[in-house]
């Protein structure tokens, strides 16, 4: 435990004392707040208000700015906790390119304690720069139409800690085969221009055709995309609720912006969604201890 403990307050300390790495990290989804503010805010309040008054209700600016406001930060937090994850973890690749990575091997500390350390460490960095964009997503939140309980708050800090225990384990099986500062960077614009599409983040599956919606329900990055949604969301759907909102438009809302999925047909439930992404969880963390136990293997032959 002590060596693990060293690993994982020495792979932290590099993580947070290369300026570069760490505010890329940070910075990257404060760009995406003010990005999808600035040029998708419109365009989501425009697409909300055409379809209330086609079924001839009108909303008031402040519901409509929670709609919107709860559908942008949720598609922030769905991409960050798994893009980030790739950038923190680059530091197990540039252990490989600068040497560091073959001194620690040939220490007393074990393959699996190392590889352990490295995800710990990228989980706990990553958790810290969501959990910091949640923050100030929270507070354009209030400032567009706050809805949101401390249930609902405490949820999705609970979205946000799958979301980034799956991006730490699939980014921790993705950098173990790189090597090269070349590899990195290509690894790491290829996740953050198609990571958003592929989770139903920059736009709804709702709005792909039928076969593609069937191929992305197999992921299980959609499911934590749509516990988000449900959760910023759900405060927005019960006033709508209250104020008398027909059903159907209410349900039509929550399928045109994935809040509701449907496998082959059948509706997702939300503890369904909760056991699919805590499986792949595991499922991972699993495939990624035993490639490290392989390689330990090829190593000492």
């Amino acid at each position: 435990m002590s060596a693990l403990r060293a690993l994982v307050k020495r792979d932290s300390r590099l993580f947070f004392k290369d300026k570069g790495m760490f505010f890329s990290s940070l910075i990257t989804p404060l760009i995406l707040l003010v990005l999808y503010a600035t040029f998708l805010q419109n365009v989501y309040e425009d697409s909300f208000r055409g379809g209330m008054e086609a079924f001839g209700v009108t909303v008031d600016e402040s519901l409509l700015g929670g709609c919107v406001g709860g559908q942008l930060f949720s598609s922030l937090l769905a991409v960050c906790c798994v893009t980030v994850a790739f950038c923190s973890n680059l530091l197990m690749v540039q252990d490989k390119v600068t040497g560091a990575r073959r001194d620690l091997t040939i220490s007393p500390v074990k393959r699996s304690t190392l590889a352990l350390g490295y995800y710990i460490s990228t989980m706990l960095s990553t958790l810290i720069v969501c959990v910091v964009a949640m923050g100030v997503s929270l507070l354009y939140v209030a400032q567009a139409g706050w809805y949101l309980t401390v249930t609902d708050v405490l949820l999705m800090l609970l979205d946000v800690f799958l979301l980034v225990m799956f991006g730490t384990a699939l980014s921790s099986i993705v950098n173990h085969f790189l090597s090269t500062q070349g590899q990195m960077s290509a690894v790491g614009t290829i996740v953050s221009a198609g990571y958003g599409f592929l989770c139903g983040a920059y736009m709804p599956i709702s709005q792909f055709s039928e076969g593609l919606q069937k191929v992305l329900c197999f992921l299980p990055g959609t499911y934590g995309t749509s516990l988000l949604r449900n959760h910023a969301l759900r405060g927005v759907f019960a006033e709508m609720e209250q104020q008398g909102f027909p059903k159907e438009v209410i349900e039509g809302i929550r399928d045109s912006i994935d809040c509701n999925l449907y496998f082959y047909g059948e509706k997702v439930e939300t503890g369904t969604m909760y056991l699919i992404l805590g499986a792949t969880v595991a499922a991972l963390i699993g495939v990624y201890v035993l490639i490290n136990v392989v390689a330990g293997r090829k190593a000492r032959k």
